[in-house]
């Protein structure tokens, strides 16, 4: 099956080779110095010198530390939503006790920075403000840069969910004012899932030594006690996604970054052009389009499964529309190891069923 998902996704070779390792203790000088590299590395990557943190879960995981760690019961936090992600972040703050103040967009639109600065300015109370860097509902992706800048203003932190686009979209941390930004392994790294990671300011740290009753596994200062006194995790790291991960961010070094990310962003116009050749439409507003998914919306008459389904019998995976737009979309995923027979298969295959269909 060639897999064109939203993640998991398939992972690239050189990954596969260095999991494919026999076990050893998550204690063991050994494994320290893995997770002190891999740590490094990501701190390379993201071009920061702050805080990262490994952690055995997915990125929702992450998504909730953020919420237990940086801001304390009954306090308000805005909550921007693009997609069916930035309303789970919503879901997340109000399920642990605070309040979620919420700026909807409409659905193929990003974040508009100007709404964003009105919206802090008439709401004092607010913490914190969360935004989904790339929203994989809908295939869009939001201008950290301008996001930063705005509530950069208000001295308020920022909590970003990086899950769908850490590893294909550049992310400098040196430029951008974020308090905690956060991803997994199993969307552009192109390793299994099961891992996910963070990296956090100063100040974030600060915070969560002062909220109460932060939970014991998220618990942000204690992965930072044992990062610098044990090289590794609280509780049981997946020992072999942290070595794929490595792989992968070795694999990005050797390659230069720019080449990394040139070759996600041909790959995203590729398929781009084949769906609007094949005279269907985006989601994403133009200019905001995503390097890792893009949103389709199916011709009418026809539903998302008929997609879905049809190209699984042809051996193609892509993904099911999500949320509010699942009946009339379909989502094709260009993350992980994919080629360009895979593309060319999938160029073929979505023209003969849409003929089908039509």
């Amino acid at each position: 099956m060639r897999l064109f998902t939203a993640g998991p996704v398939a992972c690239f070779p050189w990954v596969l080779n260095e999991m494919g390792r026999q076990m050893f203790s998550h204690r063991s000088p050994e494994y320290q110095e893995i997770h002190m590299e891999t740590v490094n590395l990501l701190k390379w990557f993201l071009n920061t010198n702050e805080y990262v943190i490994l952690t055995p879960s997915s990125g929702t995981g992450l998504m909730e530390a953020s919420i237990r760690n940086g801001v304390g019961r009954g306090a308000s936090v805005l909550v921007t939503i693009v997609g069916a992600f930035g309303k789970r972040y919503g879901e997340v703050v109000e399920n642990n006790g605070r309040k979620a103040l919420k700026l909807v967009f409409k659905l193929g639109d990003p974040v508009d920075p100007d709404l964003l600065d009105k919206f802090i300015g008439e709401h004092p109370e607010i913490e914190a403000v969360t935004v989904t860097h790339n929203e994989t509902s809908t295939g869009v992706i939001n201008d950290l840069y301008s996001i930063s800048r705005v509530v950069g203003k208000y001295g308020i932190m920022l909590f970003v969910d990086a899950v769908s686009s850490m590893g294909a979209a550049e992310i400098d941390l040196s430029r951008l004012r974020i308090d905690f930004i956060f991803s997994s392994s199993q969307k552009a790294f192109g390793v299994p899932p099961g891992l996910a990671f963070a990296a956090f300011s100063k100040r974030f740290l600060e915070r969560s030594q002062e909220v109460r009753e932060r939970g014991w596994y998220f618990d942000i200062p204690l992965y930072v006690e044992y990062l610098e006194k044990k090289s590794s995790t609280p509780s049981t790291p997946p020992i072999p996604q942290v070595l794929g991960l490595r792989a992968t961010l070795k694999k990005i070094r050797e390659v230069g970054k720019d080449n990394w990310f040139k070759m996600y962003r041909t790959r995203a116009e590729k398929i781009r052009r084949i769906v609007r050749d094949l005279g269907l439409r985006l989601v994403a507003r133009e200019g905001f389009e995503s390097p890792t998914i893009t949103a389709v919306y199916t011709p009418e008459g026809i539903r998302g499964d008929d997609i879905y389904y049809g190209l699984r019998e042809r051996g193609i995976e892509v993904a099911k529309g999500y949320g509010p737009l699942k009946d009339n979309t379909f989502r094709i995923g260009h993350m992980g190891y994919i080629t360009d027979e895979d593309i060319d298969a999938l160029e073929r295959e979505l023209g003969n069923l849409l003929e089908r269909l039509r």
